[in-house]
C-alpha cells in the first residue's frame, strides 16, 4: 500500500511538473513572436482619422465609417483583446468545447498572435496559437504545451489565410480598414464591398456585408485556407459580427462566429465574445 501511494505520489509531481514546464515554455516562445511584431512595426500615420478620407469610397463603406468612428478618432497602433467562446476541433461530431484567448494585434505591419486555451478533459487544456508575423503565418496546437498535435507554418496558402482573419477581425480595430491603412475598397451593391489589404507577398481580399445601421454583419472569403487532418485544404469561409458597442471611442461588435462553407453545407467552428479590449493609439 506504501508503494502505490508513492508511486501515485511520483506520477501526479510529474504530471504537475510537465503541466507548468509545457506553460512555460509555450509563455517563453509567445514572447519571442511577440518581439518579432514589435520589432518591425512601422509608425501609424495619419495619428487621427480625417473623415474627408472616405469621401471618394462605396456608400456602404462610407456609411460604416460614419456609424462607427467619430471625425479625430486617434488610430489605432495595436490591440489587446481577451475573449471567451468555445471551439469546435473535429468535422464530423458536435464537440464544442470552451476556450480562454489573448490575441495581440499590430496594424503596420498587420501581424497578430492568438493564443487560446482550449479544454479537452478535465485538468487537460490544448494550447493553441494561430498567427500571422512577418509575412508568415503559423498554426500550432499542442497538449499541455508540450505535446504536438498539428503544425503548419510558412506555406503561401497559409500566410493568405492568416491575413485574411486580421482583415476579418479588423471589425475589433476600426481605423485599420481606413484607405490610409493600405485597404482597398471595391462596391458591389448597396449593401457590401470588397476589401483588399496586401502584405508583402501576401494579398487577401474580403466581401464584407453591412446591416441597416451600417454596420459589418459577415465577412465573407470565396476562399480561406484550413487545416484539416493534418493537411491544408481551402474552402469558402464566413464571420458573422454583433452586439456592436462602445469601445475606445468607437463602435466595436462584442461577438463573433465564424464557420466553412463546406458542400454539405455550412460547418460552424468559432464562436466567441469578447471580454475586454485595449487599444494602444498613434
Amino acid at each position: 500500500m506504501t508503494l502505490i501511494i508513492i508511486v501515485l505520489i511520483v506520477i501526479a509531481l510529474a504530471a504537475a511538473g510537465a503541466i507548468v514546464y509545457g506553460d512555460s515554455s509555450w509563455q517563453e516562445e509567445t514572447k519571442i513572436l511577440h518581439a518579432k511584431m514589435q520589432a518591425v512595426r512601422r509608425p501609424i500615420a495619419p495619428t487621427a482619422y480625417d473623415a474627408r478620407e472616405i469621401e471618394t469610397l462605396p456608400a456602404p463603406v462610407k456609411r460604416y465609417f460614419r456609424a462607427v468612428l467619430q471625425e479625430g478618432q486617434a488610430m489605432i497602433a495595436s490591440v489587446h483583446v481577451v475573449q471567451q467562446g468555445q471551439f469546435r476541433r473535429s468535422e464530423t461530431r458536435q464537440n464544442w468545447q470552451s476556450f480562454n484567448a489573448a490575441e495581440f494585434v499590430t496594424i503596420r505591419p498587420p501581424s497578430f498572435d492568438w493564443d487560446a486555451r482550449v479544454k479537452v478533459t478535465a485538468g487537460v487544456k490544448m494550447y493553441v496559437q494561430d498567427a500571422y508575423a512577418a509575412g508568415m503565418g503559423t498554426v500550432h496546437a499542442a497538449v499541455l504545451g508540450l505535446f504536438t498535435v498539428a503544425e503548419m507554418h510558412g506555406t503561401r496558402e497559409l500566410a493568405q489565410g492568416e491575413l485574411l482573419r486580421y482583415l476579418g477581425e479588423a471589425a475589433w480595430y476600426p481605423t485599420a480598414l481606413l484607405p490610409s491603412q493600405g485597404v482597398h475598397w471595391e462596391g458591389i451593391d448597396d449593401s457590401s464591398a470588397r476589401a483588399t489589404l496586401v502584405d508583402g507577398a501576401t494579398s487577401a481580399s474580403l466581401e464584407f456585408r453591412f446591416d441597416q445601421d451600417g454596420l459589418i454583419s459577415t465577412a465573407w472569403a470565396r476562399s480561406r485556407c484550413r487545416v484539416a487532418n493534418q493537411a491544408s485544404q481551402t474552402s469558402p469561409w464566413q464571420g458573422r459580427f454583433g452586439s456592436y458597442a462602445q469601445r475606445g471611442g468607437m463602435r466595436v461588435p462584442l461577438e463573433a462566429e465564424a464557420e466553412w462553407q463546406l458542400p454539405n453545407g455550412p460547418l460552424p467552428y468559432w464562436r466567441g465574445r469578447l471580454l475586454d479590449i485595449q487599444y494602444e493609439f498613434a
